[in-house]
């Protein structure tokens, strides 16, 4: 751990001029008057200076990279691909800025983004940049009630939307969602702007709604095409929506210099790329990766983005994420676990790997989910190439704990997304706030101040913010998630705090049930929650999905995976249900629902999550745990 405990040491010693060095890869139109300061008890990184993060991703590019690829829109769904370098998404951003500023934006307002994987979601969020508006992206198709939930939230002065999403066998029509919420909400956007894909077009509302291709065509009519507006470091970029517990949405807020200096440097040091690399985050700009991945971080670094449109596997088959790689010379892939997992369902052996050409191919970094070992080590052998797993939260924007690949190529521990970078200080504790030995499982806390890029509050809600993050461990932040370190200081993020199940007074993380049953040759995917039980309080069910092509009976899957947590973790588990089922419940970003299994097994009310990707696999898992004796109240 030579050069990684170096850099770790230096930022130890010395954080405000760690920052401030990194700083240094920003352009600013105004130097900062403190680097780290507090605002009525919170922090604030940069303090005095001013900056523009859309001039920054793309404006000072020009001289060197203009003609280089920017971004690079790959549709799986309707076959079309489109590149835009550095000197076209420029002048499209720079249209579309014209065209909110036609409609009244200034710097401070509010605009929602609302749309699926195309350009222009790219080109609306870089465009508010510009104007110093702050974007608040929102997952496209997501239920009407929820979209305006957020619009009285935000307050937007306007709303960018598209006329419809694409799903495997589906059309999803945006519009009448849209519709449908600013008709719920209180506050009122004063217009809309359309961006009309052949799918489905929608009929628009006559003063109220635009066309995005003809407020184009008007802005560039007019030679509109505003300059970069300078704002304070410490003003907001964006608004990102993430669940709360009170099912009221909190508004994670990201400030503009802090957000660029940490994105930056995370490029080179963790992912490991250089200026030029084509670099891949296969996620969606709904989620704070897409923010993070594939808008802000790569092109900050002079990198070449993909925009993918389309899912792991049946757009066409489970060999598409080569497809992409191999086309498009991506160097390095950043998605969710479950992506693979889905993958390695439907392709157990990794057939299709060997159609294409990965020559340029040298890193996957998984995140968003637990890494289980067992699909790390599949991805290994499948692609050949190091398999990182690391670690963050919405509300940080970037990794907290990851294998810095681009500082120091550390030994994996499968399970564990490796070792905390500069800027956190992990502690794990106990419900008192205090510090546990290594090896034992606790609350995975940050201890404070937190660094740039991540919150420093709530959308226009400081006290919520106090509330959810700091006032449960003085002195830290709260992650909510739940894990130990080890003796050198790897860290293994084993569940959500509220995923740690008490049997008969011991404390068991389902994380580490899952690891074990995700080691079953058969098992493609599993799910482990904690149900009510009145002798022992609560004990564990699995959920296993089956890899495609085994045609074993269930019971004999269910029978083995039951004997494999015994004979791993021990009697003391009391895990004596194990469920095959078709499908596990899922948020859209691959997250399992496991709290909503939960309620379900235990017979209480329950409701639909916003996020879910398809409300009927809720059915499938009541039926599969009323036949093994579970939900029978409700």
């Amino acid at each position: 751990m030579g050069l990684y405990r170096e850099t770790y040491d230096r930022w130890k010693r010395d954080p405000e001029g760690f920052w401030a060095q990194a700083a240094g890869e920003i352009d600013w139109s105004r130097p900062w008057d403190h680097v780290l300061s507090e605002e009525a008890g919170l922090t604030r990184w940069f303090a005095g200076a001013e900056c523009n993060t859309c001039w920054n991703a793309l404006d000072r590019h020009l001289p060197t990279r203009g003609d280089q690829p920017a971004l690079i829109y790959d549709s799986a769904m309707t076959g079309k691909v489109k590149s835009f370098t550095y000197r076209q998404l420029t002048e499209k951003v720079a249209t579309f800025a014209g065209v909110l500023q036609r409609h009244g934006v200034t710097k401070g307002d509010r605009v929602i983004v609302y749309m699926p994987m195309v350009p222009q979601a790219v080109v609306a969020m870089l465009a508010c940049a510009r104007l110093g508006a702050i974007h608040s992206v929102v997952f496209g198709g997501f239920a009407a009630k929820e979209l305006a939930t957020r619009i009285d939230d935000a307050k937007p002065k306007l709303i960018v939307s598209a006329s419809c999403g694409l799903e495997p066998g589906r059309v999803i029509a945006y519009k009448p969602l849209l519709d449908q919420a600013i008709d719920i909400a209180s506050h009122k956007p004063s217009a809309t702007i359309v961006f009309q894909r052949a799918e489905a077009e929608s009929k628009l509302v006559a003063g109220r709604d635009f066309d995005w291709k003809d407020e184009m065509d008007k802005a560039r009519a007019e030679g509109r095409a505003p300059a970069c507006v300078p704002v304070a470091a410490t003003d907001p970029l964006y608004v990102l929506y993430t669940s709360g517990t009170t099912g009221k949405p909190k508004g994670v807020v990201r400030d503009n210099g802090g957000h660029m200096v940490a994105l930056k440097w995370t490029m080179k040091n963790v992912y490991g790329v250089d200026p030029g690399d084509v670099f891949w985050a296969a996620s969606d700009v709904g989620w704070v990766v897409g923010h993070s991945y594939i808008v802000y971080g790569p092109l900050l670094h002079g990198c070449t983005t993909i925009l993918f449109e389309g899912k792991p596997v049946g757009t066409p088959d489970a060999g598409t994420f080569w497809r992409v790689i191999a086309d498009h010379g991506v160097k390095a892939l950043f998605t969710a676990p479950t992506a693979f997992r889905a993958i390695k369902k439907e392709d157990p052996k990794a057939e299709l790997v060997k159609n294409y050409d990965l020559s340029t191919f040298e890193m996957l970094f998984l995140a968003g989910e637990r890494g289980d070992p067992d699909t790390i080590q599949w991805a290994e052998r499948a692609l050949g190439v190091p398999v990182i797993d690391h670690w963050w939260q919405t509300e940080t924007g970037y990794p907290m704990v990851a294998n810095p690949m681009g500082i120091e190529h550390l030994p994996v521990k499968y399970g564990s997304p490796t070792v905390a970078m500069p800027g956190y200080e992990i502690h794990v504790v106990d419900e008192a706030a205090k510090e546990l030995p290594a090896n034992t499982t606790g609350a995975i806390v940050v201890k404070l101040p937190l660094p740039p890029g991540c919150l420093p509050t709530l959308w226009q809600n400081d006290e919520g913010f106090r509330a959810s993050y700091l006032a449960d461990y003085p002195g830290y932040y709260k992650t909510a998630d739940a894990g130990y370190l080890d003796e050198d200081g790897y860290l293994y993020v084993m569940s959500r705090t509220d995923d740690i199940i008490n049997v008969a007074g011991h404390r068991l993380s389902t994380g580490g049930m899952e690891e074990v049953l995700a080691g079953h040759p058969d098992v493609a995917e599993c799910a482990v929650i904690g149900v009510a039980d009145q002798l022992k309080g609560q004990v564990p069910v699995g959920f296993l999905v089956i890899n495609k092509g085994v045609n074993r009976p269930a019971a004999d899957i269910e029978k083995e995976a039951v004997a494999l947590i015994r004979e791993k973790i021990g009697p003391v588990a009391s895990f004596r249900t194990a469920i095959v089922v078709q499908r596990l419940p899922k948020t859209r970003s691959g997250k399992i629902l496991r709290g909503t299994m939960r309620k379900i097994a235990d017979g209480e009310a329950w409701t639909t999550p916003a996020t879910i990707d398809d409300p009927l696999i809720l059915n499938e898992i009541g039926e599969a745990l009323g036949g093994a004796g579970y939900a029978k109240k409700g």
